[in-house]
């Protein structure tokens, strides 16, 4: 039964229509695009000018993925009688609708552009009386605690009396554990970072005392419910309140967010009370409207492995990064230059493949997390990596057990475990990271986190590369930029004099080609030497080499000649 899902779902072959009888929500996957009204030469008609930007900056193509579903073809379908097209993935080219008329099901496979149907969810469920699974594929959550380890306990190394910029509160341990502070102490708190959250609901955001700051400041930029089809999703579940209070918070002495001042899209793609894939195209359809729209980074505490139909359900073998819709979907994100952080999961202490990463943690463009204490020793909760070969899972870990959030009525700290608030605490710093550096990739910036963390010497299954340091990161990403600043300068050669012409001196802008003794002789039209340096240097490694002409030289033509013992180049500089 399992295959079966990987057949319907991933390969998208036609399901049987009498399905419509259990079924009531079902994908509809087109051919193509063609006749589309849209042009890939004019994405300002269907992106944003921040996501054409990005896409400019970072020289991503736009390509017929970008280009929305045929609006001829969604007609057509809406049309059907006994049908609601709930949403639409121009990524995947399909789209989801609401049915029982398994009549309509048929009307639309005679279709010319439609490829087939696939049920995708049961009828909807009513309201559970308590709306949360602690199931490991619904949140990465656990229920709240009453303490949690003292600060100063699990940090000593704190100095006494350090003043930050930030009063953190109950909070300041899981801040410190990435030195997250001082990022903030350097101005960096999030301004000009969009980030888009996809969870099961945000129960009283537009009430709770934590979120007051990013109210007053129009910090929210807009909501949308993808699972009641509607914008609201303030009356909704609670579990994107409290992830996003590690973010955003913003109370000083009592709870301080990592990122309070960027700016945030608040979307719904879970459905609390049931456990369907349509929550997977749900988020698929979340994450392409934060590309469109131009959000920088995609934070999302869910995951999915078993759903209530087990004929749905992911396989270890199809939890691989390439199989399952939302992981597709995720991937199809950070190729489009936005970074997604994605809970790692809850299922470590289970048994068997189910303590394994689940979806969309698998993808390979993912960045995902697992959970630490304040101490940054293992959560026994959180999910590991795959078995054997492959690529690493968790990617990091950040504060999930015993992790502050903010209680989602009063505001108040409370203390709760799970994946779900290690994978916030530490975005909000990655946001406030690539604030420091937007000249660099969303895969730049993730490489900067991953070797600044702790194990990167030596990763594994639990951990992955340990506990990031944004002191580290931030200093990496520094000499990156000095680097790249002076590739820019050199071209495709591995040396360049400048200013030239020099009046008094000049610089040498050198990358090794290998690593040795190499010796910059500067030589008259006449052959004579009016200056020599020998460096030693690394092969790759970028090089400043000052000449300056202490005693008058007269003005002309002179000669700079390189040579390491295995390359040699002469190069004509000017004074004037």
């Amino acid at each position: 039964m399992r295959l079966f899902f990987s057949v319907i779902l991933g390969l998208g072959l036609l399901s049987v229509l009498p399905a419509a009888a259990q079924y009531s929500r079902f994908i509809i996957r087109l051919k193509n695009k063609n006749g589309t009204s849209y042009s890939l030469g004019s994405p300002g008609g269907f992106l944003s000018a921040k996501a054409v930007a990005r896409r400019n900056t970072f020289s991503i193509p736009v390509d017929s993925t970008d280009l929305p579903v045929v609006k001829a073809y969604l007609d057509s379908i809406r049309l059907v009688p006994n049908v609601t097209i709930l949403n639409s993935s121009k990524w995947l080219n399909q789209v989801c609708v609401r049915t029982s008329d398994s009549a309509a099901l048929s009307k639309i496979s005679s279709f010319s552009f439609v490829k087939n149907t696939s049920p995708i969810a049961a009828r909807l469920a009513q309201p559970l009386v308590v709306p949360l699974k602690t199931a490991a594929g619904k949140f990465e959550f656990y229920s709240q605690l009453p303490s949690s380890p003292d600060f100063a306990t699990a940090h000593p190394n704190r100095v006494a009396g350090t003043t930050d910029f930030y009063s953190y509160g109950t909070n300041a341990g899981q801040v410190h554990i990435h030195e997250g502070e001082y990022l903030h102490n350097l101005g960096f708190h999030g301004e000009g970072i969009t980030i888009a959250m996809l969870d099961a609901g945000y129960l009283n955001y537009l009430s709770n005392p934590a979120f007051d700051s990013i109210r007053l400041q129009n910090q929210i930029l807009g909501t949308h419910d993808y699972v009641a089809v509607e914008t609201s999703v303030n009356e909704d579940h609670y579990h994107g309140s409290m992830c996003l209070s590690t973010i955003a918070a913003n109370e000083p002495g009592q709870m301080v967010g990592t990122a309070p001042k960027a700016k945030f899209w608040l979307l719904r793609t879970e459905d609390a009370n049931s456990e369907y894939p349509v929550e997977e195209q749900n988020w698929v359809a979340a994450a392409e409207f934060a590309d469109s729209a131009g959000a920088d980074i995609i934070t999302s505490s869910l995951g999915y492995s078993d759903f209530d139909d087990p004929a749905f359900s992911l396989s270890y073998a199809q939890r691989d990064g390439k199989t399952s819709i939302i992981s597709i979907g995720a991937n199809l994100a950070v190729k489009k230059g936005m970074l997604v952080t994605n809970s790692a999961g809850n299922s470590g202490a289970d048994g068997g493949d189910a303590k394994y990463v689940l979806c969309p943690a698998d993808a390979d463009g993912v960045l995902s997390i697992g959970a630490t204490d304040v101490s940054g020793t293992i959560a026994s909760f959180s999910s590991v990596g795959p078995n054997g070969a492959g690529q690493l899972k968790p990617n990091v870990v950040s504060v999930g057990r015993n992790a502050v959030v903010a209680n989602v009525y009063t505001g108040v700290p409370n203390y709760s475990n799970g994946t779900s608030f290690s994978n916030p605490n530490l975005c909000g710093l990655i946001a406030c990271l690539w604030q420091a550096f937007p000249d660099f990739s969303n895969r730049d910036i993730k490489d900067a986190v991953q070797k600044s963390a702790n194990r990167a010497a030596a990763p594994d299954n639990l951990y992955g590369y340990g506990i990031p340091n944004m002191r580290l990161a931030y200093q990496d990403l520094l000499q990156r930029r000095v680097i790249k600043n002076y590739q820019q300068v050199i071209g495709s050669g591995y040396i360049k004099a400048f200013p030239v012409p020099f009046s008094s001196s000049f610089s040498v802008l050198l990358k090794a080609p290998v690593t040795g003794n190499a010796s910059l002789r500067l030589v008259d039209m006449n052959g004579k030497t009016v200056e020599l340096k020998t460096v030693a240097v690394q092969q790759d490694n970028m090089y400043t080499i000052s000449f300056s002409t202490t005693r008058v030289i007269a003005r002309g033509l002179y000669t700079l000649q390189y040579a390491d013992g295995k390359n040699s180049i002469s190069i004509r500089v000017l004074k004037h």
